[in-house]
C-alpha cells in the first residue's frame, strides 16, 4: 500500500486535489446553512444531482455545453430558494430535529422524482465529455477537468471569504452564526440572512454539479450521492461548527480519496469507503471537536 502511494502518477495527484476542491466547496456550502441555520441540509447531494441531470439533459436537447450549465444553475438555485421558502422559513422555530427530518423528507423526495421521471440508468452529459480528455502539460498528460476543477474551487473559495469579510451581507452572516437571537435583536434581518445562506450554498451546489459531472458524466438518481455522505464526514473530520476547518475537512477527505482511489488496485477499489470512514473514526476518537478545530474554539462563521 505504502510503495503504491509513493508511485502515484502526476494524473492521480491532479484528480486528487480537483476531488479536494470540489469537496472542499460542497463543505462550505452545507457549513454555511449549519453556521446560520444549526441545520446539516442532507438535500444537498439532490441539488447537485438534479443540476447534473440539467447539464445531461441539455446535451440530450442538443443544446450547446455553455445552456446545459446555465440551467443547471437556475435549477439548483430554483430548488434551493424553494426549500428555503417552503421548508426552511416555516420549520424555522422548531426543534431541528424536525428540521433535519425535513431535509431527510426533500432528499427522498427529490431522488423518487428523478427515478419516476428519468429512470433509474441515468443519461450521460455527452456535451462535457471533452472535459475528460487530457492536456499535455510539460510532458505529462493531465485532464482537463482536473485543471478546470482545481482553478474554479480556488477562485469559488477566495470569492467566498472576501463575501464574508467585506460585504455588509457575509458579516450579518458571521454575526447570526455567532447567535442569531442577539443578531436579530441588532437589527440583523434574518430572512435577509438565511436567504443569502441558501442562495450562497445553491451556487456551491451548481458549480459542484458541474465539476462532479465532467469527472463522471453518467447521471444517475443517486449521482452526488455518495460524495455527500463523504462530504459530510469530511466536514465533522474538520470541524462542523466553523467554515475554515469545516471546508480543510473536505478537501482533505477529497484528497485522500482521490489518492487512495489512484493508489488502490481496480481490484480493490471497494475497500475505499472503509479506509476513508475507518480513518474519520480513528480521527474522532482522538479529537471529537474536529481535526482543525481547538477544542475550546467559540463558534464563528
Amino acid at each position: 500500500m505504502i510503495v503504491a502511494v509513493l508511485n502515484i502518477s502526476w494524473q492521480t495527484l491532479a484528480d486528487a486535489l480537483s476531488l479536494g476542491g470540489i469537496y472542499a466547496l460542497m463543505a462550505v456550502g452545507i457549513g454555511l446553512v449549519f453556521g446560520v441555520l444549526r441545520l446539516v441540509n442532507f438535500a444537498y447531494g439532490q441539488l447537485i444531482m438534479a443540476g447534473a441531470y440539467s447539464i445531461a439533459y441539455a446535451s440530450v436537447w442538443g443544446w450547446p455545453a455553455w445552456a446545459g450549465v446555465l440551467l443547471c444553475f437556475g435549477v439548483v438555485l430554483a430548488l434551493s430558494m424553494l426549500m428555503d421558502w417552503l421548508v426552511f422559513r416555516p420549520l424555522r422555530g422548531h426543534s431541528p430535529a424536525v428540521m433535519l427530518v425535513a431535509t431527510f423528507a426533500i432528499a427522498f423526495l427529490l431522488q423518487s422524482i428523478a427515478v419516476l421521471a428519468f429512470g433509474q440508468l441515468g443519461t450521460i452529459a455527452s456535451t462535457i465529455g471533452p472535459l475528460n480528455q487530457p492536456w499535455d502539460i510539460g510532458g505529462v498528460e493531465i485532464r482537463k477537468i482536473a485543471i478546470v476543477s482545481i482553478a474554479v474551487a480556488a477562485f469559488c473559495l477566495v470569492l467566498l471569504q472576501l463575501l464574508l469579510t467585506r460585504t455588509s451581507i457575509g458579516l450579518h452572516m458571521r454575526a447570526a452564526a455567532m447567535d442569531f437571537t442577539t443578531s436579530r435583536m441588532l437589527g440583523v434581518r434574518a430572512n435577509r440572512v438565511v436567504g443569502g445562506a441558501v442562495l450562497i450554498s445553491g451556487l456551491l451546489a451548481a458549480v459542484s454539479a458541474f465539476m462532479l459531472t465532467g469527472r463522471n458524466p453518467q447521471v444517475t438518481p443517486i449521482f452526488g450521492l455518495d460524495d455527500t455522505i463523504i462530504v459530510l464526514a469530511g466536514v465533522v473530520l474538520g470541524g462542523l461548527t466553523r467554515p475554515i476547518p469545516a471546508t480543510l475537512g473536505g478537501f482533505t477527505i477529497g484528497f485522500a480519496s482521490g489518492i487512495l482511489g489512484g493508489a488502490l488496485p481496480t481490484n480493490q477499489s471497494q475497500y475505499l469507503p472503509s479506509f476513508l470512514f475507518g480513518a474519520v473514526i480513528v480521527v474522532l476518537l482522538l479529537r471529537p471537536n474536529g481535526l482543525f478545530t481547538r477544542a475550546a474554539a467559540v463558534e464563528r462563521l
